[in-house]
This record gives C-alpha cells, sequence and structure tokens, in this order.
C-alpha cells in the first residue's frame, strides 16, 4: 500500500534509455473491436457517397452549354456565361425578393415558435401536455399533398372554416379569396409551415429543458422569482447554446425557401396570379431544368444558391463564435 501511495505522489516513472515504447493498436485492429459500430455507421456514409457526394461531378454542367446527345463530355465549355444569364434575367430580382421575403418570414416566425411551445408544454404536465405534444407532432408526418388539401379546404371562399369564423367573429364583411390573392400568399405559406413543424421541432428544446438542473429552479423560487422570471433567468440561459446552433443553421438554410409547399398550393406553378409572388430559386430551378429542359442553366441557377447558403452559414457561424463560445466549428 505504501509503495503504492509513493509511486502516485512521484507520478510516472521515466522513460529507461533503449526501452522500446508501447505499439499502438493499428486502424485495422480498432475497426475490428468496433464492428458493431461500423455496421450502424457504413450505411450512413454509403448512403452519403451515392446520393450526396456521388451526384456533384454534375456540378460541371453549369459551365458547360449542355447537350442530351452529345454528353457533358462533348458539350461545350462556356465557363460563367450560364451564371451571368440568370444574374441579367428579368425575373433574378423578382426570385430573389421571393426567395429571401418568404424565407425570412419563415425565420423570424418560424424559429422562436417551437422555442415558445416548448416552454408552454414545460409548465403544464399531464394528459392536457401530451394530448398537445401528439395533436402537434402530427403535421410533421403529413405530407404537403395532404397539407394543401387541407388548406384549400379550409381557406376555400364558398364553406371555408376560417372565412366562416372570421365573418361569424364580424371581422370581415365577406369572404375572402386567400388562395388567389397575391398579397395573402407570403402569409398563408408561412403559417402552413409553422403548423407543420412547430410540434417536431420543440422536441429538442424540449428535452434541452427537462436537462437543466432543478436546483436552480428551487433556489430561484426560494429567492422569489415567479414562473416569468424563472424562464428568462434560468431557461433561456441554459438552453441558448441550443438555440444558437439551430439559429446559424436556420440562417444557412434561408435560401430554402420552400419547393414542395410553393409546388402544391400554386398547383405546379400553373396560378399565373400567385407566380410572381411564389415563384422562388427552387422553383425556378425545376421550371427551368424539368419542364424547359434547360439543364446548364438550371445547375447554374441551383450552384449559385449553394454558393450563398454557404457564405450566409459560415458568416453566422463566424458571429456566433465572436459573440459567444457556441458555434457549429
Amino acid at each position: 500500500m505504501n509503495a503504492k501511495v509513493t509511486t502516485e505522489l512521484q507520478g510516472p516513472s521515466p522513460k529507461v534509455p533503449g526501452s522500446r515504447p508501447v505499439k499502438e493498436d493499428s486502424l485495422w485492429l480498432r475497426l475490428g473491436r468496433q464492428w458493431e459500430f461500423q455496421i450502424m455507421i457504413w450505411p450512413a456514409l454509403l448512403f452519403l457517397l451515392i446520393f450526396s457526394y456521388g451526384p456533384m461531378w454534375g456540378i460541371v454542367m453549369a459551365f458547360k452549354e449542355y447537350n442530351l446527345f452529345t454528353g457533358l463530355k462533348g458539350s461545350p465549355w462556356v465557363g460563367l456565361d450560364q451564371f451571368k444569364m440568370f444574374i441579367e434575367s428579368p425575373e433574378f430580382w423578382e426570385i430573389m425578393r421571393n426567395t429571401f421575403g418568404i424565407s425570412l418570414l419563415k425565420l423570424f416566425i418560424g424559429f422562436p415558435a417551437p422555442i415558445i411551445l416548448a416552454l408552454m408544454l414545460n409548465e403544464v404536465g399531464g394528459l392536457f401536455k401530451r394530448v398537445v405534444q401528439t395533436v402537434t407532432y402530427i403535421p410533421h408526418f403529413m405530407s404537403w399533398v395532404v397539407i394543401s388539401g387541407m388548406a384549400f379546404s379550409m381557406l376555400a371562399v364558398d364553406g371555408g372554416s376560417i372565412n366562416s369564423l372570421l365573418i361569424a367573429l364580424k371581422l370581415i364583411d365577406e369572404p375572402i379569396n386567400w388562395m388567389s390573392t397575391p398579397s395573402y400568399f407570403w402569409g398563408v405559406v408561412t403559417g402552413l409551415n409553422v403548423w407543420k413543424e412547430i410540434g417536431f421541432g420543440s422536441i429538442v428544446y424540449l428535452a434541452a429543458i427537462l436537462g437543466i438542473d432543478p436546483a436552480l429552479y428551487e433556489s430561484a423560487s426560494i429567492d422569489g422569482a415567479n414562473r416569468f422570471k424563472q424562464i428568462f433567468k434560468i431557461t433561456l440561459p441554459s438552453i441558448a447554446p441550443v438555440m444558437i446552433i439551430f439559429l446559424i443553421l436556420a440562417i444557412g438554410n434561408t435560401l430554402n425557401a420552400g419547393y414542395e409547399d410553393i409546388l402544391v398550393l400554386t398547383k405546379n406553378l400553373n396560378n399565373g396570379i400567385l407566380l410572381p409572388v411564389a415563384n422562388v430559386i427552387d422553383t425556378y430551378v425545376y421550371q427551368m431544368g424539368i419542364l424547359n429542359q434547360r439543364f446548364s442553366y438550371a445547375t447554374a441557377v441551383g450552384l449559385f444558391k449553394s454558393l450563398l447558403s454557404v457564405t450566409l452559414l459560415v458568416t453566422a457561424n463566424r458571429i456566433a463564435r465572436k459573440m459567444g463560445n457556441t458555434s457549429l466549428w
């Protein structure tokens, strides 16, 4: 026992000259011992390689005038002409306005909505909490085809529940044609997105709130802090790192204004009344690439969007790192 204590106090014994260093296990031996974990991770890596990294060679198409008959190798090189064509197109500013407008509405309303719901659910319990969680989670698992069908039914001019409710409350005198009025489209898209994702988005914040030490709330209660003060002084600061990470990701995802939701709400871009306020980068890529078969031009527009998204992500991450210790990297 005394020898053991003496050894611990003295620290590790010095290396003896001429002694051989302990040989570390090779990579293959470590992978062999971790085969259970490798079985779980390799399918995901294979999926990324096939569907995410494999198609990236097609980016070259943005710098060529792709010809379907000669193929990618036989298509002539045009450099940045496709990007210049998009920036100089008459639809450029309209598309960028719609993209940023819808995206910022989703960010300013859709980002705090799950946090507020999580804070509210944390204050209640029992059957009511479980029912609310179930009801708010369900829309996330519904396709946009179903969501759009419900939206057209609820916002219908004849017999729509929203118009009927507003008329009954005497807020409007006659039904509003919500789905064919351009000034309402951004609000309808944002509201449907928030309703669809608010419940599922609150799961992470609820988990973060449950990880807070209850002793903090007990100490604050003893000091006389009510529930609102505990939320602002304990809950929100404790989950701030999670909020910052999701905010960085949301800013990097700003240019993803929508694709499936706008397509189904505009009936596959066939609604000419809504198209000036609904056409965003994603739907424009679909229109140019699939419908008009301008593959090189659509690839260039998609690459332009990706470059802007990466720029926003890096900028938001750098600002978050300078303002605090929380960042993606």
